[in-house]
């Protein structure tokens, strides 16, 4: 059967390999996934705001259809193509099946959407067809990109310290000096690239850049986070400068490209375990009208969907169809996009089977532990997921990194003064080898952080008492109210010099403990120069100043930047720090010589109402010796210095003073004369002793 028309285009039956729109010499190659459909229809369409089709294919299941995989070869179209299915079949929800003739469908596999004009999300959702407005996909072809010979990075994990950010709130605030056209752009973000790299990080973690759809958000907010994605494979066209899904493509890759350039790896925020699509009232989009039941987790006694995810609905992860999908898009982000690693939103979602009981042995993780193509990339697990399977300490794998929620909980509840909070600490200073050890992992499978888009900000977190999410629209109902945060006697903004000194010293003290700790530190968008949310720890739906990086705050605390410049600087370069990183947890307690203190040497506190503690690092064969003192107390304290041998103690880092005696360089820090020190309330004091020749 052939179909031809008066602009000379015409199909033939094509092949089911490979799935997507695939561009070949004469045209293009459809191929797309449904095993129960019993009707496919392939729309063309003049541009991406066009309301009807001008030429439409029906499939012949004979000639058409191979297997469960149906396929078209359309001669004489090519790159920027607007096309989209129409699938009939059954509705049976309790089997998983809910096909509906009436929605348009995206490819799955498509590489750009477009929402065109007349999106509109509700005609997803309703009876009736929504062929004018709904979302098409577009065919591209990635081959003419010039990477101009940049190389990745590929820094070791021992180096990395990763940088979470927003695509859009990094820039988009008109404080940022950016273009206003590139505000809130991937463009934006290479205007920025100075800044990163003046920061000493190693890696950008860009929070969701898959294709969402910012409709996807109670009435009247929108979707500013980005975890929702209506496919695997395309760039949010709402990060480009033209808004334009092909153009987001080329500017998606020339951040790449430019990162690189600056030593700067890129990790990908990723979300496999929920879609747009929601439960059994959202819209069909794609996944549900191809073949519902092999995406997602249905109860087959009434059809609904699982929400392991807290989204609506649940990614049947390790169905074959959809696990090889998953691995097809990680394969494409690293081999097209040339990113270097993942994080995986709630992972563990994609440790459950079909019917959502947890697997000892995931087929879809243990595939992208081993996978030859990802080998090179770094793998991160958010090791839990919202219907409480916990599993930091236990992933999966021997190059999973996960998420550690329990060092930012920790952490946070040393420096608030929690009594029972010693013990936990040092174990988080240390790699938290009561999580790791048993298995012989490196410390960096351990990412630290004590704060990350999910949550409050680091300055939030010492100026509120409370969460404020009012503006989110839920009367303060949603969020989390376990954040161990401390106002310090003002819940908010306050011009009380005290009461901000001590906030000043606090946000030091936790980031110099997640600079010097063992693991991976993940720093949190504008955490170094104290960004603020106004209270709200909640703010995936706040396109706005509540979230945006307010680019004044980097003279306004240029002390909070120049000291986390300069820690990241101590840890790149300190031997004592640096030669930890490489070995593994269990090594680094049997061979360094890690030593506790408290007020005396040798006599630490481990008691419940104990706020303070002191510890000694050796290097093993320099026997460079690094002491670090955390007095969470209010009061200050006398430490009674270890005896440095031969060597003097020089002052690295005192967070109770201002900026800049706070801190040094290795080479600039002052020789301490005394044999003990008081230590001020809330602060930290790191301590290196070296010899009269280094």
């Amino acid at each position: 059967m052939e179909f031809s028309t008066g602009r000379d285009i015409y199909s033939w039956p094509g092949e089911p390999y490979p799935l997507g729109a695939t561009i070949k010499e004469q045209g293009v190659n459809f191929s797309l996934y449904s095993k129960d459909a019993t009707q496919v229809i392939l729309h063309l369409f003049d541009s991406q705001d066009a309301t009807a089709p001008f030429l439409s294919f029906e499939l012949d299941p004979v000639m058409h259809k191979r297997g469960h995989y149906w396929f078209l070869f359309v001669a004489n179209i090519g790159h920027g193509q607007v096309y989209a299915f129409q699938v009939d079949g059954p509705w049976k929800p309790e089997a998983g099946l809910r096909f509906n003739k009436e929605k348009i469908l995206i490819d799955p596999y498509s590489q750009a959407i477009s929402f065109g004009r007349h999106y509109c999300r509700d005609n997803a959702i309703g009876p009736g067809p929504n062929m004018a407005s709904g979302m098409k996909s577009v065919v591209v072809d990635q081959r003419a990109f010039d990477w101009q010979g940049t190389q990745a990075p590929r820094h070791s994990m021992t180096d990395t310290v990763i940088y979470e950010m927003h695509v859009g709130g990094f820039t988009k605030h008109p404080s940022s000096g950016v273009d206003e056209a590139r505000r809130g752009t991937f463009a934006g973000v290479i205007d920025k690239i100075p800044y990163l790299k003046s920061l000493g990080v190693t890696a950008v973690e860009l929070m969701p850049i898959q294709q969402f759809d910012v409709d996807d958000a109670p009435q009247g907010r929108q979707n500013y986070w980005g975890y929702s994605p209506v496919n695997f494979f395309a760039v949010h066209a709402g990060y480009s400068v033209e808004k334009d899904p092909l153009a987001a493509i080329t500017e998606f890759k020339t951040l790449v490209r430019e990162l690189h350039r600056a030593d700067i790896e890129v990790i990908l925020d990723v979300v496999f375990n929920h879609t747009a699509e929601g439960d059994e009232s959202g819209p069909t989009f794609c996944f549900k009208g191809l073949q519902n039941g092999a995406y997602y987790i249905v109860d087959k006694k009434n059809g609904q969907y699982a929400n392991y995810s807290g989204c609506g609905n649940t990614c049947n992860a390790n169905h074959s169809v959809l696990r090889r999908m998953i691995i097809d898009a990680l394969h494409f982000w690293v081999t097209e996009m040339r990113v270097d690693g993942f994080r995986f939103d709630l992972a563990s979602v994609l440790a459950r089977d079909s019917q959502g009981h947890p697997m000892r042995e995931p087929p879809l993780l243990w595939s992208i532990d081993s996978d030859p193509i990802l080998s090179s990339t770094k793998i991160f697990a958010e090791a839990w997921d919202a219907a409480g399977l916990y599993q930091v300490g236990s992933f999966i794998g021997d190059r999973w990194n996960e998420w550690n929620g329990k060092y930012r909980d920790d952490v946070r509840a040393f420096w608030r003064g929690d009594s029972g909070s010693i013990s936990p600490f040092a174990s988080r200073i240390l790699g938290s080898p009561d999580i790791y050890c048993s298995n012989r992992h490196s410390p960096h499978r351990s990412v630290n952080f004590i704060c990350a888009h999910d949550g409050f900000t680091l300055n939030d977190l010492v100026s509120y008492s409370e969460k404020h999410n009012w503006d989110n629209g839920e009367a303060n109902r949603d969020g989390d109210n376990h954040n161990l945060s401390n106002n310090y006697g003002v819940e908010g903004p306050t011009d009380i010099a005290e009461v901000e000194a001590l906030r000043n010293r606090q946000c030091k003290n936790m980031l110099a403990t997640l600079l010097l700790s063992l693991g991976t530190p993940m720093i949190s968008m504008g955490d170094e120069v104290r960004r603020t949310q106004q209270g709200n720890n909640n703010a995936y739906c706040q396109d706005n100043e509540i979230s945006w990086f307010d680019w004044r705050l980097v003279d306004t605390h240029a002390d909070m930047l120049r000291f986390v410049m300069l820690m990241n600087q101590i840890r790149r370069t300190e031997p004592t720090i640096e030669w930890n990183m490489h070995m593994s947890l269990s090594s680094v307690l049997e061979n360094v010589g890690i030593n506790w203190h408290g007020l005396q040497p040798h006599q630490p506190d481990w008691s419940e109402h104990s706020h303070s503690l002191a510890t000694t690092v050796i290097h093993p064969i320099s026997e460079d010796e690094l002491y670090v003192i955390c007095n969470a107390y209010w009061d200050p304290l006398v430490f009674t210095l270890p005896d440095g041998g031969d060597r003097d103690w020089h002052l690295l880092v005192n967070t109770a003073e201002p900026s800049p005696r706070d801190i040094y360089t290795i080479e600039q820090a002052p020789r301490y004369r005394g044999d003990t020190i008081l230590v001020s309330g809330r602060s930290m004091i790191i301590m290196i002793a070296k010899s009269t020749s280094r």
